[in-house]
């Protein structure tokens, strides 16, 4: 792996685990999924026109029409969505923690669903990350954090996970950002609907709200997307699948940071198990 690859998963793990700060921002003033579809619609937009100026097609495979109707709607619309939705009531550091297990629920899922064999080390890198999540929600549970909105970030990474498993491969053949364009269009309709029906229109304009709705628009939204496919393209899902290990890492540190919330001696515990586990599954990969 060369220094450049190493840059842009450091890039990609750092934006990635921010965007849960900044959602807590927006919802916090905004209504989630009228927020939501406003920030795909413009990123969208945005990543076509890039993509049309580069010289990109909306010609696709078949393969990558079916990973942009995939992850627009179980990543932006389920994933996030529920997310976003979660964040009114829960931390953000809890909620980067939760979506940090992705890797796990990945390799789990290949394991008993697929049959994918499981090298030792895989398998206690499993054990690991259940042994994580138990410590953190244990101390979160004695301290009155947990509710149903943790139950919707559990939902919210199974969703990512699906996405994940089903478009393998999908990122080749050219037309990267034209993918991530389309697939944020996709979201924001399908959000705008469920928005329509379940949402009214309030919000409390602010410079953190501006601020923060800028950031996720255009950084994590647009940019750490991107900088995924490219990095996936450059040395592999499995290699790349491996800078995962430092999102519970960087959500926790920038939620303590910028939101001054309370982390614990447990959430500090669980969150080292859980990177470790990650790691030692995504190594377990690369040696198999």
């Amino acid at each position: 792996m060369d220094l450049g690859a190493i840059g842009m998963g450091l890039a990609f793990a750092f934006m990635w685990s921010s965007a849960f700060t900044s959602a807590h921002m927006i919802v916090a003033e905004a209504p989630p999924l009228w927020a939501l579809a406003a920030r795909f619609l413009i990123s969208g937009l945005i990543g076509v026109s890039i993509a049309v100026a580069t010289g990109q097609s909306f010609r696709l495979t078949r393969a990558q029409w079916r990973a942009t109707a995939i992850f627009g709607i179980c990543q932006n619309v389920l994933y996030l969505g529920l997310n976003f939705i979660a964040m009114q009531t829960v931390d953000a550091s809890l909620a980067a923690i939760i979506a940090s297990t992705m890797p796990l629920i990945v390799a789990l899922a290949g394991w008993l669903v697929f049959g994918e064999k499981t090298r030792p080390l895989g398998a206690a890198g499993l054990v690991a990350g259940v042994v994580g999540v138990v410590v953190i929600m244990a101390s979160r549970l004695s301290g009155g954090g947990l509710g149903p909105s943790v139950i919707l970030c559990g939902i919210a990474v199974m969703a990512l996970a699906l996405a994940t498993m089903t478009v393998r491969g999908a990122s080749s053949g050219g037309n990267v950002l034209m993918i991530v364009g389309l697939q944020m269009l996709v979201g924001a309709a399908i959000l705008a609907v469920a928005a329509t029906a379940t949402e009214t229109v309030a919000i409390h304009w602010s410079p953190r709200l501006i601020l923060a709705f800028t950031y996720t628009t255009l950084v994590p939204g647009l940019l750490a997307t991107w900088v995924w496919f490219k990095l996936v393209n450059r040395i592999g899902a499995v290699r790349a699948a491996t800078f995962h290990f430092l999102n519970p890492f960087f959500g926790v540190l920038i939620a303590a940071v910028l939101l001054h919330e309370h982390v614990g001696p447990g959430d500090v515990l669980g969150v080292v198990i859980i990177a470790g586990g990650i790691l030692a599954v995504q190594v377990s990969k690369q040696a198999r």
